[in-house]
């Protein structure tokens, strides 16, 4: 019996998949997570538990080395494709799972390093397979390295930080301590009296398949995405340094990023810790891409066709904003351990960027609005953390929904909902665009000044003086776009 291939044969079958997204990849991630949900394929939380890693947008050499640590994560059996453009997803998943279950593939991918058929790791990891191009694979279960991107969480929601049920094509095993424990273990949808579809199913009556492992937490001690260090375990050694409190205690650097699962796409954090407490934070200038492989930033799109001359619909623009908030809200529910409402904010995004009539969307909006906004358990887990008056958002030159609410996380995505219920009603709206008077998501769009340049500036002292359990949740609140950075209307004028 041919037990090695039997193996192979089941975990191509239903393969989970690791998702790295890098700045002008999110039409692909969009394409990406669309796909798996249709295929009913998990969608993994670290590379410990992963059998194929999907990169997912254009080649950026920066990101190369980060890449290969993530890789290098992943046990055997594994494989690793990588799809550029929307168009390229469906291939790149087909080509993934048939190399995952070709006995030849894996063992020339388990061959020591130098002997015959072997990859030299640190140098090409895998021959990545992308239209035709050869690639060579790996993978993983359960375990942790570097490059972990926090996901797990109950199928019902637990407060872990992570994704969850297969439905969203999203693993569930909760091992990413970030948060806040609710009482008596109990879940963002598990406490509310709000209304909550029955258990195993979402809002849309479709079923939950995940397991549930919900351990009350928000992000990731273990690796933190895209393996930043080479030290065992994937953290540095502390040093000793003096705290706040004149003590001298151990301090940890830890990189968030940057291939976190629900993390802004390419964002690199740097934390000094001491305790579960951060005493200082500085962020990566975001990857930038080759003079040929220019970024689009997909969420203002809009607004750049509108600002070059194009004739663009408010409807379009509206639709395109309204869709982003809920993309911003789902990543946030999923790293506050409620995967259920974060698969529904997702496929309400999916629905409005296909085109869906209000009629279509507003009512299992309403429910979502309802559940969400009115969950005291959740504003219980968000109350306080990352205070942005609207004095600090305009001294730091940031706009838009961040500025607007005017608080904490809880009144960051009560303000999302607040606002995709404004643009609801004016999804066919003829009218020209008008950059100058409808905001991009994030704020006022100007090329000079991307709105989320500002955002990214709130994180360090925003982070400051945090506990580690909360910098997730701040982040996520936020959502800055390092598409914007780097898009190719922003290098353009950067460059003058």
């Amino acid at each position: 019996m041919d037990l090695t291939g039997l193996i192979l044969r089941v975990t191509a079958g239903r393969p989970h998949v690791l998702l790295a997204t890098v700045p002008g990849g999110a039409a692909v991630r969009l394409a990406a997570e669309r796909l798996l949900r249709a295929r009913d394929w998990p969608q993994a939380s670290t590379p410990a538990k992963a059998d194929l890693l999907l990169v997912a947008g254009p080649d950026l050499p920066e990101l190369r080395t980060a890449l290969e640590r993530l890789w290098r994560d992943m046990p055997a059996p594994r494989a690793r494709v990588h799809a550029r453009t929307p168009d390229e997803v469906e291939a790149a998943l087909d080509s993934g799972r048939a190399l995952l279950g070709s006995p030849a593939v894996q063992r020339e991918s388990a061959a020591p390093p130098g002997e015959a058929g072997g990859h030299r790791e640190g140098e090409h990891g895998a021959q990545e397979r992308h239209e035709g191009d050869d690639q060579a694979p790996g993978h993983d279960r359960d375990g942790g390295g570097e490059g972990e991107a926090g996901r797990a969480g109950d199928a019902h929601g637990g407060p872990d930080g992570e994704h969850a049920p297969h439905d969203a094509g999203q693993d569930t095993e909760a091992e990413h301590g970030d948060g806040r424990q609710a009482p008596n273990g109990q879940t963002p949808d598990s406490q509310d009296p709000d209304g909550q579809a029955p258990d195993g199913q979402d809002a849309d009556g479709h079923g939950d398949h995940g397991d549930h492992g919900g351990h009350g937490n928000h992000g990731g001690h273990g690796g933190h995405g895209g393996g930043q260090t080479d030290m065992p375990g994937g953290l540095p050694m502390a040093e000793p340094g003096a705290d706040r409190d004149g003590l001298t205690l151990d301090r940890l650097h830890l990189p968030l990023g940057p291939f976190l699962a629900d993390w802004p796409a390419g964002l690199t954090v740097r934390l000094v810790l001491q305790g579960d407490v951060v005493q200082r934070a500085d962020v990566d200038e975001p990857a930038r891409p080759s003079d040929d492989a220019a970024v689009e930033a997909f969420w203002v799109q809009p607004w750049f066709r509108a600002a070059s001359g194009e004739p663009v619909t408010v409807g379009e623009a509206v639709r395109r904003r309204a869709a982003a908030h809920l993309d911003s809200l789902g990543r946030l529910l999923a790293v506050a351990g409620w995967p259920a409402e974060a698969v529904r904010a997702g496929r309400l995004r999916d629905d409005l960027l296909s085109g869906a009539p209000r009629a279509a969307v507003a009512p299992r909006l309403e429910r979502l609005t309802r559940r969400v906004g009115r969950s005291r358990t959740l504003a219980w887990l968000t109350r306080g953390i990352g205070v942005v008056t609207a004095q600090k958002a305009r001294e730091a030159g940031a706009g838009g929904p961040a500025a607007r609410a005017d608080g904490d996380v809880t009144a960051r995505y009560r303000q999302w909902l607040a606002d995709i219920w404004h643009d609801l009603p004016r999804l066919e709206d003829p009218a020209p665009l008008d950059v100058a008077v409808e905001e991009s998501p994030r704020g006022p769009w100007s090329a000079e000044a991307p709105p989320s340049a500002a955002l990214i500036a709130l994180l360090p002292p925003l982070l400051e003086g945090a506990e580690l359990a909360a910098a997730r949740l701040v982040v996520a609140s936020l959502d800055p776009d390092p598409e914007e950075l780097v898009s190719r209307g922003v290098v353009e004028v950067a460059r003058g």
